[in-house]
């Protein structure tokens, strides 16, 4: 499933193609949607922004297109004339100005007013967004004090989107190895410095994944690592996808664990767990 990173990175490309004018065509495949296709003709994109995994397209009339590509769905960018080469079922379709924004194989697609957003089941249990929120080191740090979150194992809290919305997978290992944490380790446990280091990380390589298109990894490591003969998919993370590899602090080889019935991967030198 696409991260936080992944999902701002593709409203940038949105936005990008649906700004400049107003809508030419739109088409929605589920019932409940096509009411909706006649009523957007004439009405402009006024942005596109994202919470945590959820994409929201927003109109100047005030509606908001809510989609979640959960594990299946992918917008394509195109021109309306021409279809991309696919397979996958188109579920929705905007065109502005000859240029079209086409969400396929997704389920969750629904249109709000932007008044009433904050009612969607999903959007109203998510914590704060790294990327489209004004979320510091402060804000992070605050949360992890919590009762709901400070007793609870890194390894699944850095998933909950309750906590800090859109961490996933590659997010979780990539912190918690820049942090020198173990996935087992509490924010109960941990020492004022190491929540402020956490905190740090999970604003930092959060922003760099969106910034540098999922690319977690420092410029010295990435260098090392091609040398090595890594491929991108294991020399744009420090530690995810790299199990065997040598740790790029210690020369430990990384290991694979599952938590939370996902995999994750932590250096045991770098990441003991106390």
């Amino acid at each position: 499933m696409p991260e936080g990173p992944e999902i701002r990175r593709a409203a940038d490309r949105i936005e990008k193609q649906l700004l400049g004018g107003p809508i030419e065509d739109a088409w929605f495949a589920f019932d409940e949607l096509k009411p909706h296709a006649a009523s957007l003709i004439g009405v402009s994109v006024r942005c596109v922004d994202t919470r945590g995994k959820a994409m929201l397209i927003r109109f100047t009339d005030q509606r908001v297109l809510y989609s979640h590509n959960q594990l299946y769905g992918v917008w394509k960018y195109h021109r309306a004339t021409t279809e991309p080469a696919t397979h996958r079922s188109l579920r929705a379709r905007l065109v502005v100005q000859g240029r079209a924004a086409s969400l396929y194989s997704a389920s969750d697609i629904s249109m709000w007013d932007a008044d009433s957003l904050q009612q969607h089941p999903f959007l109203a249990r998510l914590g704060p967004d790294v990327l489209s929120q004004p979320v510091n080191i402060n804000t992070v740090t605050e949360r992890l004090t919590l009762p709901a979150f400070h007793r609870r194992g890194l390894g699944g809290l850095l998933l909950d989107q309750s906590f800090i919305a859109g961490l996933g997978n590659y997010l979780r290992s990539e912190i918690l190895f820049f942090a020198a944490l173990h996935p087992k380790c509490r924010p109960y446990d941990l020492g004022n410095a190491q929540i402020q280091r956490l905190a740090q990380h999970i604003v930092d390589v959060t922003w760099q994944a969106y910034r540098q298109a999922g690319v977690t990894n420092t410029e010295d490591w990435i260098k090392k690592a091609k040398e090595l003969g890594e491929a991108r998919r294991q020399w744009r993370f420090a530690v995810f996808a790299r199990v065997g590899l040598p740790c790029h602090r210690c020369a430990t080889s990384i290991e694979r664990i599952k938590v939370g019935s996902r995999r994750l991967y932590l250096c045991p030198r770098c990441q003991r767990n106390a």
